[in-house]
């Protein structure tokens, strides 16, 4: 007998599949994706094929990744511990090292910090025990999910809907959010500050709803923390003088801090200590190797010295001079991502092939990455690219529109 269950609530993969296989297909033969990288320079690599190119999609937006102060952090991480890694559950035995890293940063974030295996890791494990109402005294809050937040907190949709009731909000709607705060006894937000496919959250309106209603929030800020602030706090930490037992904010290590896995700020000590003992995927034999600490305590130090504020103006400078060549959606917003619209993703997989045999990199996103008929070229930039490199790419992309327009 079949069953009759109700299926695809959060999640239809086969028709993702179905819809978007053709066009990861095409970016392969365009040689887009699935390459392999050798490093030549800083954002300069050689791939498989022979091509040296220019990384445009790359969100080591400091370029950290190539800091040599960090590099040796990692080498002495791994000479400093004398094995790569404690191989348990962290709740129950873990490196020295990892522990004073976490202090370390606690201190620079203000807050009290988790260090996971990837930003991931993070929303698996704590999205879950949040809809059980751990967070929210035993009250299993509604959880609702920005429609434009990231895959890795809606991958999360069916595990909290077996706790609590899950609802998708058109994107950065306060007054559906509010409208849902009048109806429910608590209401948790899920969303990022700053979005991988450009725009920021309303932090203002979010910060009145909690304010008023008690709305918890849960925010990723991994685009944004290091590139952004003072310190590398980002776009959501400073605006919250303390954090306290109803905000969260997640972030990733592995972009601009330099370093490697997620962070999670948390207002109290019990709530890491949930964390600690149920965050099951952030838990698992899974916590950061010697190298990835090394390379973390590192970042830290720069992150106290006026070489971050230097990067920081540093990249800022490049997104300016980037909005001054080609106007985006995302114009005049301190984000390093750019979007340009290709509208199918034909269109925009030619144009990223044609960059690629120009010696620029850039990622072509299309559906389910964007909605249908919105696809486009993303476009990351760094702190360590030339204003050269800028306008030679720049000049290249602008022609190559035209060419594909006058085509058609």
């Amino acid at each position: 007998m079949e069953s009759s269950r109700s299926t695809n609530k959060f999640s239809n993969y086969k028709k993702i599949i179905q819809t978007s296989n053709q066009d990861w297909e095409s970016a392969k033969e365009g040689l887009t994706c699935e390459l392999n990288a050798i490093i030549k320079s800083n954002n300069c690599f050689v791939d498989q094929y022979g091509r040296e190119l220019q990384h445009f999609c790359t969100t080591s937006y400091l370029g950290l990744d190539y800091n040599q102060q960090i590099l040796d952090g990692a080498i002495e991480g791994i000479l400093k511990a004398k094995t790569l890694r404690v191989a348990n559950s962290k709740n129950r035995c873990k490196l020295d090292m990892l522990e004073q890293y976490e202090t370390a940063l606690s201190t620079l974030f203000d807050s009290i910090c988790l260090s996971t295996l990837s930003c991931s890791a993070a929303s698996a494990g704590l999205l879950p025990l949040l809809a059980s109402g751990a967070f929210t005294k035993n009250v299993p809050p509604t959880m609702i999910f920005d429609r434009h937040s990231h895959y890795s907190m809606n991958y999360m949709k069916a595990s909290c809907a077996d706790e609590t009731e899950v609802i998708t909000a058109p994107h950065n709607d306060i007054d559906f959010i509010e409208e849902s705060c009048k109806k429910h006894k608590k209401v948790a937000y899920i969303a990022d500050g700053i979005y991988s496919m450009g725009g920021k959250a309303d932090i203002d309106g979010l910060i009145y709803l909690k304010s008023r209603y008690g709305l918890f929030l849960y925010l990723d800020d991994s685009h944004v923390l290091s590139a952004f602030g003072e310190k590398g706090k980002g776009f959501i930490r400073p605006n919250f003088e303390t954090l306290d037992d109803q905000t969260l904010i997640v972030a990733s290590l592995g972009k601009s801090f330099g370093a490697s896995g997620g962070l999670v700020m948390f207002g109290t000590e019990k709530q890491k200590s949930l964390m600690h003992r149920y965050g099951g995927p952030s838990n698992w034999s899974q916590s950061l190797n010697s190298a990835a600490i090394g390379a973390g305590l590192a970042s830290v130090k720069i992150h106290q010295t006026k070489e971050l504020t230097l990067l920081q103006d540093k990249l800022l400078a490049n997104i300016q001079l980037f909005d001054r060549l080609i106007e985006t959606a995302q114009y005049g917003t301190s984000t390093a991502i750019r979007l340009v619209a290709c509208g199918e993703a034909q269109q925009a997989n030619t144009i990223a092939a044609q960059l690629a045999d120009s010696g620029f990199f850039t990622s072509a996103v299309f559906f389910p990455v964007v909605p249908r008929g919105r696809a486009a070229i993303r476009i990351t930039l760094r702190a360590d690219m030339t204003h050269e490199t800028i306008r030679l790419f720049c000049s290249r992309l602008l022609s190559l529109i035209e060419e594909n327009k006058r085509a058609r």
